[in-house]
């Protein structure tokens, strides 16, 4: 067993114009002021880092981690959401998703998987220089919106949908195993890879790369009414990163999953800052601990609710809490007696 290293937080969704928001070293001082040790980084804030450049310049790279290490913080990840949503967008999400990608590239999707493609492999050899063994980010998706089947899907599109998502992924795998680097796909709706079933459609289809693994984050499956539990079971050993998030699912007799086209605070399901939602993260943290995982506890914070202040100091105490010091010994190790083969033969009643 291990002990979860954390609490660490996702930068995302509190980088912003003003101080101490708006730069990596100040940032990083915030954090740490909250308790937090770790920091994941979304690799397209550029008041954050430059991707191109971590990927070719080692120097860049350990001057990154300075500046990290010297607010008293490591790196535990960096974050390729947005450019691995472009490396596989359907035509009908063109338009909504074109600002993921740089203006002079927008309209053009050809030329707009070929760049996601590329700061993929930036950011395989940026974690490799930086000393990371997980990536996380998001597979893309052909077929979601297809994904409730009506009108009736044609014969063969799922298996077409997902070689052609393999195809565009290989490449990228394989670099990040050259770097010795795990990508954690963050299953998610939205993403041809949303559930476990989804998942296993594309290790099929990527000859069960070693590197294709996952980001764990609960909270997508309170919404899905997945078991979220059971699914630490089916996928423990593929689960390199953990995203904190709560989340609720309250069913009316007006919606449900689908949310009625409604915001995100008149939802059925909606996201909670931690505490503040259903999930039983006593258990998430037990089960983890128990099937070894090594990686980070990141706080990713989003409430239609509280502030985000709020979310971010509460969140640090809120992990710190929930991870399990694990034991080196057995509780009934007062009790043992020392191996002996003749006394064991004896109770068996073998002779």
């Amino acid at each position: 067993m291990t002990t979860i290293k954390g609490p660490a937080i996702f930068l995302a969704q509190f980088m912003g114009d003003n101080p101490p928001y708006n730069n990596l070293k100040d940032i990083c001082k915030w954090a740490a002021s909250l308790g937090y040790k770790g920091v994941q980084i979304p690799t397209w804030d550029a008041r954050c880092i430059d991707l191109q450049k971590a990927g070719e310049s080692k120097i860049y790279c350990d001057e990154l981690k300075g500046m990290v290490q010297e607010a008293g913080l490591e790196i535990t990840e960096l974050s390729t959401h947005l450019q691995g949503q472009l490396v596989a967008v359907n035509p009908a999400y063109d338009s909504l998703f074109d600002g993921f990608a740089p203006e002079a590239i927008r309209g053009n999707n050809k030329a707009r998987t070929e760049w996601a493609v590329q700061q993929l492999k930036y950011a395989a050899k940026a974690s490799q220089y930086l000393g990371l063994k997980a990536h996380a980010t998001f597979s893309g998706a052909l077929l979601w919106h297809t994904m409730y089947p009506w009108p009736q899907r044609p014969a063969g599109l799922v298996e077409t949908g997902f070689t052609e998502l393999a195809k565009r992924w290989l490449p990228i795998l394989n670099e990040f195993d050259e770097c010795g680097v795990d990508v954690c796909y963050e299953i998610h709706p939205g993403e041809d890879l949303h559930d476990g079933v989804s998942y296993e459609l594309f290790l099929d289809k990527v000859n069960q790369h070693p590197r294709a693994c996952l980001l764990y984050d609960p909270s997508h499956f309170v919404l899905q009414c997945l078991d979220y539990k059971t699914y630490i079971d089916h996928y423990h050993q593929r689960i390199k990163a953990f995203h904190v998030k709560d989340a609720e699912f309250n069913a009316t007799g007006k919606q449900g999953v689908y949310g009625g086209y409604q915001n995100w605070a008149d939802r059925a399901g909606r996201f909670r800052s931690l505490g503040d939602g259903q999930v039983d993260f006593k258990s998430i943290f037990s089960k983890l601990a128990t099937y070894d995982y090594k990686g980070w506890a990141v706080l990713e914070w989003e409430c239609c609710i509280k502030n985000s202040e709020d979310g971010a100091k509460e969140g640090a105490a809120f992990i710190r809490d929930h991870i399990i010091t694990v034991t080196e010994k057995a509780f009934d190790d007062f009790a043992g007696t020392a191996a002996d083969e003749k006394f064991n033969n004896r109770i068996l009643g073998i002779d």
